[in-house]
């Protein structure tokens, strides 16, 4: 079975919501906002990019990375040369762009499901804070990247949902703090 895993740029509060930009967010840009910049917290992004067999976003998180992503070849070689898995049910095959390599439509969490039930390595969601609620809440996602940042927010879309649900261990595999105050936590979630 293989690994779905959920990497994420997060304050402190828990919002995932526009952390590089989008003029669209009350809180566009955060992270690059009041923080020093350390190359060595973003390491992770590099890690994640050579483990990563495929890309899996939700629809909103894929009409947001398709028209940027695949001109930024210096940032973004891993991410752009694999399979790329986009979660929507209204998506139509007509609206993938032709330029960013193999896209994939699927229609739901079962789809998801039986993804994980391939052959392959390790699956990689970016953004996709809806997606990856319900992801969350189906019991799909194995482990937790996290970025946490100094901040609170206080507004935005959060990462974890707020279903009744039972509670869910997990492990700290992985933990660094840096000199800016950002946090860098991997968990395994405990099934």
């Amino acid at each position: 079975m293989r690994t779905l895993i959920t990497t994420a740029f997060m304050s402190l509060d828990g919002v995932v919501e526009a952390p590089g930009g989008d003029t669209d967010y009350r809180n566009s840009g955060w992270t690059f906002k009041g923080i020093p910049f350390d190359l060595d917290a973003y390491a992770l992004k590099g890690e994640e990019q050579a483990e990563a067999t495929a890309l899996l976003l939700g629809r909103v998180s894929y009409d947001m990375f398709a028209p940027v992503w695949p001109s930024m070849t210096d940032d973004f070689p891993g991410y752009n040369a694999m399979p790329k898995y986009v979660v929507s049910t209204t998506l139509k095959d007509s609206d993938l762009v032709t330029n960013w390599g193999d896209i994939t439509i699927l229609r739901s969490l079962d789809d998801v499901a039986a993804l994980k039930q391939t052959e392959g390595g390790p699956i990689i969601v970016n953004g996709s804070a809806a997606l990856n609620r319900n992801l969350a809440d189906a019991g799909l996602i194995d482990r937790y990247n996290l970025l946490v940042f100094p901040v609170l927010l206080g507004a935005g879309d959060r990462l974890f949902s707020t279903a009744d649900k039972d509670k869910q261990p997990l492990k700290l595999t992985d933990s660094q703090a840096y000199p800016n105050g950002i946090q860098k936590l991997v968990y395994e979630v405990q099934h």
